[in-house]
């Protein structure tokens, strides 16, 4: 554990000593607090409508509001996850150091973790800042924390899994630009893959339903926490995980 947290912190120290983690955590933000302000632009509005009696219903904050916020990051990670993994495996490539990593005294096992450890703190640091928005949310309204706990769960499970293929397509090339835009398609694929399932007739819909990435999601953002989901995208993150254990033993038997 030990040599996991090892490696771990390097790819954190690697992410904060270039600008990526800047320029990542920056973009991310700006980008959520483009949606913020345009959702809640319309939410305000149509309260207004309601209040001067030209909607039906009243409008929640978690479903109006916090919901559509949630759903709208999901197409930020498919461009800032890319650039997150990118650079994991191929760097090290690069710099001509996968060899000195791959002969140290650590298993494939433990490389893998610490990178998708040391990603994934990325990440959830990135969802800690968009945590002041919300926090504003809660000072001048009074959503319920548990659907917005379930949502941020969801999120973090999301990008997890595209962490996941992000290490394993990194693990096949030495070029940073490369990996990344094979990461963005792939990760536009699994995010758009249930839009052919109309065309494969009700068997094969189902099955790219349950591939998509996106619908699994949708629960959590309406503050469901359904056990199908969680069993999806940990076998999704183990999978994608277990691919680039092959792809490293691989690198490791060429070298």
């Amino acid at each position: 554990m030990s040599n996991v947290i090892a490696i771990a912190r390097k790819e954190l120290r690697a992410y904060f000593s270039s600008p990526i983690a800047y320029v990542v955590i920056g973009f991310f933000t700006l980008l959520f607090g483009y949606f913020y302000v345009a959702i809640l632009d319309w939410f305000v509005r149509q309260g207004m409508l309601g209040g001067m009696g030209m909607t039906a219903s009243a409008l929640n904050v978690n479903q109006h509001f916090v919901r559509p916020l949630l759903l709208n990051l999901t197409v930020v990670l498919l461009f800032v996850l890319p650039m997150i993994t990118m650079r994991t495996y191929a760097e090290e490539k690069r710099a001509g150091t996968m060899e000195l990593l791959l002969t140290s005294p650590i298993t494939d096992l433990q490389i893998i973790l610490g990178k998708f450890f040391g990603a994934l703190l990325l990440y959830a640091a990135m969802l800690a800042v968009t945590l002041v928005y919300i926090g504003v949310l809660f000072a001048v309204g009074t959503p319920e924390w548990k659907p917005i706990a379930a949502g941020y769960l969801g999120l973090l499970l999301l990008g997890a899994s595209f962490i996941a293929v992000g290490l394993l397509i990194s693990s096949f090339t030495r070029n940073q630009i490369v990996a990344g835009m094979l990461t963005f398609g792939v990760f536009l694929l699994l995010w758009v893959i249930d839009w052919i399932g109309t065309f494969l007739g009700p068997a094969g819909e189902k099955i790219v339903n349950y591939l998509s990435v996106v619908r699994h999601f949708d629960d959590f953002a309406k503050g469901v926490i359904d056990t199908t989901h969680l069993v999806y995208y940990l076998s999704f993150i183990t999978f994608g995980l277990f691919l680039t254990a092959k792809s490293v033993d691989s690198e490791r038997w060429r070298g």
